[in-house]
This record gives C-alpha cells, sequence and structure tokens, in this order.
C-alpha cells in the first residue's frame, strides 16, 4: 500500500550528569500507514469495485444476450457471501491478503501461485478502467462534433488508450505521495458520482413510468466468442446448470474489487473491526444499486437496434441519450455522465495501483521478492519503487490491448475468479485450526453437522463451491483469459521463485521482515514536535524495550483516544554516550520498532516511534517528554523496580527540567494495573 511520511524516530546521545550540552539526533522514518475513515476506505474500494457499472453491462450482454442483467443481479448479489469470506479473513490478519492467507492455510508454493493470479487481475483493472473512460469520453466528443456537423471523428480505441495512460501516469504520482492523498481524492469522486447516480436512477425510473418497459427476456443467447473450447457442447447453450454456469462466469468480473477491502484494512482507523464491517455494508448496497440499476435500465430504454453496436462500450452514455427530455437536457445529462466517469474509471487506476502495491508490499515483507523493491522514499516514505512496477507493468498492458475493451474484459476475469477460490479456500482451511483467532466468522454455521462438536462452516463451503465451479467452467469458455492469465501467473510466479533464492530462505520471527527505516543525523534544536511532523494538540509518550512483552501497548490502544502517540525506547550506554562512531540503528531496534508498527496498525492508531540513547533510561524518558511537550507519559511495569520506585525517579528527573508550571501525568500500565500520578 501506499503511505504518508508519519514514523519519526529520534536516537538522543545524552549523559545524566551534563544536561545542558548539545547533542547529536538521528532520525528514523519509515513509511507508516496513514489511517482514514470508513467513509474514505469505501470511497477507495468503490473506486474499483462500483466504476465496472460503467463497462460491464455491455461486456455481459455481448457474452450472454439480453439476460445479462439478471446474471449481474446475482453476481452482485453473490458478493455479499464474497465480502464476509474478506472480513473473517481481516479478523485473523490485518495484513490479510490472498498471499498471508493462502501461505497459513496452503503453504507458500500455492500461495505464490494465489498471489500470481491476483496480481493479473490488480494489472488488468487499470487499464480496463482506464480506457473505458477513454471510451466514454471519445464517444461524447464524437457525439457533439456529428451534433456540430464537424466532419472530424476520433480513433476511438488509440484515444481511449492515450487517456488510460495519461490516468495512469497521473495516479502513480499521487500513490508516489502517499494514500491519504489518494484516498481523499477517491472520496470526493464517490461524492460525485453518488450525484450521477441518483439522477440518473430517477430519471430512468420517470421515463420508464412515462414511456413503460418490459423486464428483460431471461433466455440465454451466447454470442459467438462466449463460449470458447466449449462451442461445440450442445449443454452450454441452454438455460440448463451448464448454461447458466457459463453466464455467471461471464459476469463474475462485476464484483472485481473485492481484494481491496483486504488491502485497506490496513488503514482503516479504530476500531477496526466495526468500522470494517461498515466499510463491507456500504460497499455492498451502493455497487448493486449502482451496477444492477443500470445494466437492468440499459436493456429497458435504449433500443435492440443500437444499444451494442452504438454504445457497448459507452452503455451509461447510450442511456442519457433515450431517457425523457429534450435534447440539450440529454446532452446535459450525458457530459455530466461522461465526466463522472472519468472521475470514477480514473480512481479505478489509482485503486488498482493501491492494491496492487499493498500485494507486492506484502510479498517482499516475506521475502519472495526482492527487498530492494521495499526501500521507503525518502521523502514520503512511500514504497516507490514497487508503484513504480505497477504503473509500468500497466501503462504496458494498455500498449499491448491497444485500447480494446473486449480483449481487456475477457482477460479480467480470470485474476478476479481464481483469487477467490484461493482466498475461500485457506479461509476454510483454517477455520479447523483453533490457534487463529478470529474477531469475526462468516454466518451459516452448523454445529450439527461436525462429529466433534465443531462448527461445520456451511456459508464458507457452499462459497467456495461456487467460486471453483465457476473458475473451472471459466477456464473453458474465456480462451483469452485462460492463455494470458495462465501466462501471465506462471511468469510472475518464476520471478517470485527466483527472488526467494536470492533473498535466502529467512525464519522470520513476526512472520514477516521487520520494517524498512531511512535515517537521518539532525542537530538538538530540530528534536522538535512540529519539525517532527507532530501537530496534534494532545501528544501521549509511551515507553518500550521488549517486542515480545507489549501488554501496556495494547492496553493503551484499547482506550481509543484521540491523542498523539510516541513510542520511544532507550538504548543504554555507559558513560558520556555519544553517537558518533556508535551504530546508528541495532537490529534489535528494528525488530522492536516492527513489531510496535505491526501493533498500532492492528489497533487502526498511527504512532511514532522514538530512540534515545543514555546511561540512565528513566532520564531519557523525561528529557524526550520534556522537549515534545507531551501530556502523558506511560510506562510498562519494570522487572527491576516496583511502580512507586519508578515513579519517584521519574519525578526526580522531570524537576531537573520542567518549568515549575509545567506537569505531565505519569502512568505505570500493565494487564493487572493501572497506577497515575502529576508530577
Amino acid at each position: 500500500m501506499a503511505a504518508t511520511l508519519k514514523n519519526t524516530a529520534v536516537a538522543r546521545p545524552q549523559p545524566a550528569a551534563t544536561f545542558g550540552n548539545r547533542t547529536k539526533a538521528i532520525v528514523v522514518t519509515t513509511g507508516m500507514l496513514a489511517f482514514i475513515s470508513f467513509w474514505r476506505a469505501s470511497a477507495v474500494v468503490l473506486c474499483d469495485l462500483a466504476s465496472t457499472a460503467y463497462y460491464i453491462g455491455g461486456i455481459v450482454e455481448q457474452a450472454c444476450g439480453k439476460s445479462a442483467p439478471y446474471f449481474i443481479l446475482a453476481v452482485m448479489l453473490f458478493s455479499y457471501a464474497v465480502r464476509a469470506v474478506y472480513v473473517e479473513s481481516c479478523s485473523m490478519f490485518t495484513r490479510g491478503g490472498v498471499y498471508r492467507v493462502v501461505k497459513e492455510a496452503m503453504g507458500g508454493t500455492l500461495a505464490k501461485i494465489s498471489v500470481s493470479a491476483l496480481m493479473f487481475d490488480y494489472i488488468l483493472t487499470g487499464p480496463i478502467s482506464g480506457v473505458s473512460a477513454g471510451q466514454y469520453l471519445v464517444g461524447l466528443i464524437n457525439e457533439l462534433l456529428k451534433l456540430a456537423h464537424f466532419g472530424l471523428t476520433l480513433p476511438p480505441d488509440f484515444s481511449a488508450a492515450a487517456f488510460a495512460i495519461g490516468a495512469t501516469v497521473y495516479f502513480w504520482w499521487q500513490n508516489i505521495l502517499g494514500i491519504d492523498e489518494s484516498s481523499g481524492k477517491a472520496m470526493r469522486i464517490m461524492q460525485i458520482t453518488t450525484v450521477m447516480a441518483v439522477m440518473m436512477i430517477v430519471w430512468c425510473g420517470v421515463t420508464i413510468a412515462v414511456r413503460g418497459a418490459h423486464l428483460p427476456p431471461m433466455h440465454i443467447n451466447f454470442g459467438p466468442d462466449s463460449l470458447g473450447w466449449l462451442k461445440n457442447l450442445p449443454e452450454a447453450r441452454t438455460i440448463g446448470a451448464i448454461g447458466i454456469l457459463i453466464a455467471f462466469g461471464h459476469s463474475i468480473l462485476a464484483m472485481s474489487g473485492e481484494e481491496s477491502l483486504a488491502q485497506i484494512n490496513r488503514e482503516i482507523e479504530a476500531p477496526k473491526l466495526k468500522n470494517l464491517l461498515r466499510t463491507g455494508l456500504v460497499i455492498f448496497v451502493y455497487s448493486l444499486l449502482l451496477t444492477s440499476l443500470v445494466s437492468f435500465f440499459a436493456v429497458m430504454i435504449i433500443p435492440d437496434s443500437v444499444r451494442m453496436s452504438k454504445y457497448g462500450d459507452d452503455l451509461i452514455g447510450g442511456l442519457a441519450m433515450f431517457v425523457v427530455g429534450p435534447l440539450w437536457a440529454r446532452i446535459a445529462l450525458r457530459t455530466f455522465v461522461v465526466f463522472v466517469g472519468f472521475l470514477i474509471l480514473a480512481g479505478a487506476v489509482n485503486t488498482a495501483i493501491v492494491g496492487s502495491t499493498g500485494v507486492l508490499t506484502r510479498v517482499a515483507e516475506d521475502g519472495v521478492l526482492l527487498d530492494w523493491f521495499r526501500h521507503p522514499h525518502k521523502r514520503y516514505g512511500t514504497n516507490y519503487r514497487i508503484v513504480n512496477l505497477v504503473a509500468l507493468l500497466q501503462v504496458g498492458t494498455i500498449v499491448l490491448s491497444r485500447g480494446d475493451m473486449f480483449v481487456l474484459g475477457e482477460a479480467y476475469a480470470f485474476g478476479v475468479v481464481w483469487s477467490f477460490v484461493f482466498k475461500t479456500l485457506s479461509v476454510l482451511i483454517l477455520r479447523y485450526r483453533s490457534k487463529y483467532h478470529r474477531l469475526w466468522r462468516m454466518p451459516l454455521n452448523l454445529k450439527f453437522f461436525h462429529p466433534g462438536g465443531q462448527d461445520f462452516p456451511l456459508g464458507l463451503a457452499l462459497t467456495f463451491a461456487v467460486l471453483f465451479a465457476t473458475a473451472v467452467i471459466n477456464l473453458f469458455t474465456k480462451q483469452v483469459a485462460t492463455i494470458s492469465g495462465v501466462g501471465f501467473t506462471a511468469g510472475l510466479f518464476v520471478v517470485f521463485m527466483l527472488s526467494e533464492r536470492i533473498n535466502g530462505q529467512v525464519a522470520h520471527e513476526y512472520g514477516e521482515e521487520p520494517e524498512k527505516f531511512n535515517l537521518e543525523l539532525v542537530e538538538e534544536e530540530q528534536v522538535d514536535p512540529l519539525k517532527l511532523g507532530l501537530f496534534a494538540p494532545t501528544k501521549k509518550l509511551i515507553a518500550i524495550r521488549d517486542p515480545n512483552n507489549l501488554v501496556h501497548l495494547h492496553r493503551y490502544l484499547a482506550e481509543r483516544d484521540n491523542a498523539e502517540l510516541i513510542a520511544i525506547t532507550v538504548r543504554a550506554e555507559k558513560g558520556l554516550a555519544s553517537s558518533d562512531g556508535a551504530q546508528i540503528f541495532t537490529e534489535a531496534e528494528q525488530k522492536l520498532f516492527s513489531k510496535v508498527v505491526k501493533v498500532c496498525e492492528d489497533h487502526g492508531r498511527a504512532v511514532t516511534p522514538l530512540v534515545a540513547v543514555s546511561n540512565d533510561q528513566i532520564y531519557a524518558i523525561a528529557r524526550i517528554a520534556y522537549l515534545l511537550g507531551v501530556d502523558e507519559v506511560v510506562m510498562g511495569v519494570s522487572a527491576r523496580f516496583n511502580p512507586d520506585i519508578q515513579l519517584e525517579n521519574f519525578a526526580m528527573h522531570w524537576g531537573t527540567l520542567a518549568d515549575s508550571e509545567r506537569n505531565v501525568n505519569v502512568r505505570v500500565l500493565s494487564g493487572e494495573m493501572d497506577i497515575r500520578a502529576e508530577v
């Protein structure tokens, strides 16, 4: 995931006996996540998921005929079950994307295969969305040129591809800057999209009330290229189980974007699970109404003679031209539709970059991608090398497809459905491993089906069965998707295998490699809250030492206050401590900070870690608290001193540093006790 620069660590050598000496400082930064509300999280996912409303109707009708809206509706309803799978996964692992879950359940090899298929989905999300936006824009321009009697017509595919490349380059730069920039833009895009959706639904409803209309027929009429290698199978052309499954498979990409929920879960603010469930509900209701209704309205309102021939790649734009009202009003509506499509489809390009970056970052943390990719940007703290790679792959895909929506749409569904299959199977397997705690479980759990008394996850099992059957049937009906998807997946799998060999097999203490940090030496006067990016009016400092004993950190984070959190650890050095010639950042400190970042991420809280180099631990904590103007200091229970001695020691040092008018609250916190004092 792209991230904003938020972590700042300061290592300050300061001997207790020489308080007034000038000291050096070491600033350590990493790509820490900036946490966002569930509304913003919903907007990021919907920029991908809801954007399919602009092109899914034309793609599915080309494959299945006028019955397409029914299968799109079925997929959107089924998407709630798939979303429930992702919520359960996220309740086990904050960084719970496909790779992590499949690896925990079925091992590293299948995890690399599953994430390779998922990357095929993400890489295609950007190009198909960008090209679709270009098709809408070019269609409007050509319509206006025709009304103005200009003899000029823009080539649709070439012009759409050029626009898609421009959108990719723009959002590449936004993701170099960080997720906060990107989520803010996604929120604004979805606000405007909501206005358009309400206008279109109401206007289409009025049109049907005035003119009358019939629901689309349920008869499946497969196109010449929609049966693939099954074109000679008679059962495939009937409304039997196979025919229904084929049509459902052609519609499955309507719920592309679900994996974005697992990626954005890392950025959702506290309370994380509650906000994750809210996010899932918002995107379900929104995408169900928009995507399903648009597909029904298009078949019911646009005449058959022009719907696919003229507006197949511009379905909502065509719908705007056939509602009731004067021509100028319909042109204005179409212009607004294209403007919104320009925003939401371009936003889907951004979401694809965000999701791809998150997936590759996760596999890089596990040593499956070359470690070189994980170094954060020196200024913005983002994983810019991974963002660069994703953007290059997307631009290459646009160039190779030449802006052909059918080619992109055929290939798109491969990664969508197979990533869902691997994910659901893995969550199903993990149900039987009780050590994996989950705060929420997918519904339909029947206890009497299992002889040992353990719940039988019927909901998970049924969801997996539908997904697996759809994935298998798509292998035979989508030739372009099968050939290109298998080739891409195999190629990326080889890259992962080679990267893993180069990096070497490393047993990671926390199931992943430590975070990467940038280091910078600064002067003492720069140890200032504003210069370190600490702008909140209330700041709290929490002392940490042992990555395996962070009970007080967990307990503090559970309080869910709005204070800016600063975590400090002290590197003990004898004599007059100095950073000159010393190791700037120890391996133990890197592991400690990595664990702190992960814990705070689990709770949906931002943190600013600090390292102080001193010959007196309590003095160093008091000194940093004084310099940064914190309101409260939290310490864990010492193994050497009882809490009263800890508080007295801190009070003594604070008295030598602070003004007579300046007080600070101090807490000694553990799982059982919470002792407070004001000094």
